[in-house]
């Protein structure tokens, strides 16, 4: 039987910790919890924020603290600036230096809300924590596994593909069974300040900005070519590890006509600082159907190589048919029946079996 946002147990003796970003879906999911019976406490995490950038968290943080007023529950903050610029913003520095696309909001759930947010939030005596995510936990077995949201527009297991049992079996994201209508509603419903405010986007935590102008804060420029398919230098750039594959912005093309369609970038050379590019998204000299995949995880079990799969190699991508191959040192392998377009070492390939997240692997 599915779970709808509950364990099998007396709610009452249950306390969850529920993260709370001053935003409409944590403040929906905590008001749900504390409406079937909860012991519910909200926290604000606190996290590195650089200080070239506006800072909002804290008016973030005054938003959580309504809702909690508003709710009648207790509020914490858990200062985690350490974890998040350790783990989030020196591995997404890194990554780029090596010419690599990271995935940040995908480390960052592993790493943060799942890694030291649920260790900090079971030592101080939560049985469980919760967030806004839409996506779904379903326990068969004793096994858990993880679902997609029932808004298909709004389904965030892309980037939740490395949870493992131990994270499921103490988290609840109430607010998957809805639409993103719905969970509106429900915050006109419990009269939340939070109601009408607007979804975050960009990085998480830290909202939106443009990645090369953060980068340049951290990596050098160091002016490069670009070059079409053949070899010809065709523009310029300011440095290679500032672009990502697919990328039509941040670079200049000086050779070009007056009628020319738009460049994509379809490769990077990180050691001769240079860059290609093509007026479609695919290398007509790479193979994208077979990707090889690092650092995985498999959810609830290890995928059968005789069935078929679909997957997506990023967020909100149509899902491609797909088959699962072991090679010789484990190394697995997803293989694609159609070729790929935009495909970016660093970024993740999500794998799903209906309605079921299987989990996933980087890119290699």
């Amino acid at each position: 039987m599915e779970s709808k946002g509950k364990k099998a147990c007396p709610e009452q003796s249950r306390r969850v910790f529920v993260g709370l970003s001053g935003g409409v879906d944590s403040s929906v999911a905590a008001a749900l919890l504390k409406e079937q019976g909860y012991n519910v406490t909200g926290v604000f995490i606190k996290v590195w924020h650089p200080d070239f950038l506006p800072c909002d968290w804290r008016r973030d943080r005054l938003d959580a603290m309504r809702v909690c007023a508003k709710l009648g529950i207790p509020f914490l903050t858990f200062d985690l600036e350490k974890e998040y610029k350790e783990g989030i913003i020196d591995y997404m520095i890194a990554e780029y230096k090596e010419g690599n696309t990271p995935n940040p909001d995908v480390m960052c759930n592993k790493q943060v809300k799942f890694g030291a947010f649920l260790d900090k939030a079971l030592k101080d005596g939560a049985d469980y924590i919760a967030t806004g995510h839409y996506a779904r936990i379903r326990e068969e077995g004793g096994k858990y596994k993880m679902l997609v949201g029932n808004d298909d527009n709004k389904d965030q297991t892309y980037f939740l593909w490395t949870l493992t049992q131990e994270q499921l079996k103490r988290s609840l994201f109430p607010t998957g069974e809805f639409p993103k209508t719905k969970v509106r509603e429900l915050a006109e419903k419990f009269e939340l300040s939070t109601a009408k405010k607007k979804d975050s986007q960009g990085l998480c935590f830290i909202g939106k900005l443009d990645i090369a102008d953060f980068l340049k804060n951290y990596i050098e420029e160091k002016k490069g070519s670009v070059l079409d398919e053949s070899g010809k230098v065709i523009g310029e750039h300011d440095g290679v590890t500032f672009l990502t594959i697919g990328q039509r912005h941040g670079f200049t093309i000086v050779d070009k006509g007056t009628h020319d369609k738009p460049y994509y970038i379809i490769s990077k050379d990180i050691k001769n600082n240079t860059i290609t590019v093509s007026h479609t998204t695919e290398s007509s000299e790479k193979d994208t159907k077979n990707i090889k995949i690092k650092d995985v995880n498999w959810i609830s079990g290890t995928p059968d190589t005789n069935k078929k799969y679909k997957a997506r190699i990023r967020y909100r991508q149509e899902l491609q048919d797909c088959k699962i191959t072991w090679k010789p040192g484990s190394q697995v392998m997803i293989e694609f029946d159609k070729n790929q377009d935009t495909v970016a070492v660093g970024q993740s390939i999500v794998v799903y079996s209906g309605e079921e997240c299987l989990g996933g692997g980087i890119i290699e």
